[in-house]
């Protein structure tokens, strides 16, 4: 039997068993409540793990989203699983991403199962009172990090300029620009801000890391000679999604085009169909790589539903696995410091340039979204509403405004 608590050094510590679901539990309800896409998850996330729970600090939290950014995938799921990984090793990072993705991967395959009669749910007003409320966890999201890592001129132009270049050029490399650009200037700044380790990070051995890249690289180069090979259906299916989700920056809507290529002319799904599971992916909370898992079951039911899943995540799982044990270390240099002090505003200018595009053009149009969305922000920052209740909230004024 898994006791909830074992003693370790006379002090009283949580189990693995413990600690696993009290990780899957907090993310599968995040998985629940999540609206809004990626840029929305990081706040929610924020809220979450920085405010509420204080299981790193500010500057940490911006660290890895930085590291996320730079690496192919999932931006907002990879951050799931890095906090998952610091808090309960690699069971950890199992946790957050099965509590996380599993909601909207199930509604996926449901959806999958029934479009011929379930219909298009994009344009129903509740979706668009959900996409209101992305404005608002947003909006706080940039409000408390820039007051906490943009505190001087230097910082605060910083973001600002990282910001703009993000919306001069809206693909990845403006991303990993920016972040470059944090990075060189941040150099050359005096700060006296120093990442300082918390007693919940709990870092995967580097061997791990080693045999986590090895194996990346292996399943990337070698799935693709295999399934040439063996002309298997599923093995084809695997090393589709697991280079689309190894190839990708930027996360979420650039994943389409490579899903879309090794799908639609091989005749999996049709264009239609892929068509009506991006909408319906718009209306679902958690990630939207579960799109994934739509298209595996449209192909071949729940199990290459489950499969694909797996295949588009795993260069995720393997890619964090491989690059926190080196990070947990690196960012503690004096030299490494100095340049996340100005990678860090790099972050806060990223997601001021994501709170506008593509969150405020695809949410805002009219004086009643911009005081629906003022609100929600006053909710959220200064009366310290739970997210879940604010994304209930803005879901029923939007449905009963629309009546």
């Amino acid at each position: 039997m898994i006791l909830p608590y074992e003693i370790e050094n006379g002090r009283r510590a949580v189990s693995a068993g413990a600690r696993f679901l009290e990780i899957f539990g907090i993310f599968l309800r995040l998985g629940l409540t999540s609206f809004g896409g990626p840029v929305a998850h990081l706040g929610y996330f924020r809220a979450e793990f920085v405010s509420r729970r204080a299981w790193l600090s500010e500057s940490d939290y911006a660290d890895m989203v930085a590291l996320c950014q730079f690496l192919p995938g999932p931006t907002s799921s990879q951050v799931g699983l890095a906090l998952g990984l610091r808090r309960g090793g690699l069971a950890g990072a199992a946790a957050a991403w099965i509590g996380f993705t599993l909601p909207s991967a199930l509604a996926m395959m449901a959806f999958a199962s029934s479009v011929a009669w379930l219909g298009n749910i994009e344009h129903q007003p509740w979706l668009h009172g959900l996409k209101v409320v992305a404005v608002a966890v947003v909006a706080q999201a940039v409000w408390s990090m820039a007051k906490s890592l943009c505190p001087d001129r230097a910082r605060a132009s910083l973001a600002v300029l990282a910001g703009i270049l993000a919306l001069i050029m809206p693909t990845w490399l403006g991303q990993i620009g920016a972040i470059l650009l944090g990075g060189l200037v941040g150099l050359r700044l005096k700060t006296s801000a120093t990442p300082t380790p918390t007693s919940n990070e709990t870092p995967p051995r580097p061997v791990w890391g080693v045999v986590a890249i090895l194996l990346f690289f292996a399943l990337l180069i070698g799935l693709p000679a295999l399934a040439a090979w063996s002309n298997n259906r599923e093995i084809a299916l695997l090393a589709g999604f697991f280079r689309s989700g190894a190839l990708v920056f930027g996360g979420g809507h650039v994943v389409l085009p490579l899903l879309q290529e090794a799908t639609v002319p091989s005749g999996w799904v049709s264009s239609d169909a892929f068509l009506a599971g991006y909408g319906a992916a718009q209306a679902v909370p958690g990630p939207l790589f579960t799109f994934a898992a739509y298209l595996g079951t449209m192909e071949g039911g729940w199990s290459h539903g489950l499969l694909c899943l797996l295949a588009i995540y795993l260069p995720s799982f393997l890619l964090m696995a491989g690059t926190v044990p080196f990070w947990s270390a690196l960012r503690r240099k004096a030299k490494i410091q100095a340049a996340l002090s100005g990678i860090n505003a790099a972050v806060v200018g990223l997601l001021m340039a994501a709170l506008y595009h593509p969150v405020w053009t695809s949410a805002i149009f009219s004086p009643a979204d911009i005081s629906l969305a003022a609100g929600l922000f006053v909710l959220l920052q200064f009366w310290k509403c739970p997210p879940w209740a604010v994304v209930a909230m803005g879901a029923a004024i939007a449905h009963f405004a629309a009546q």
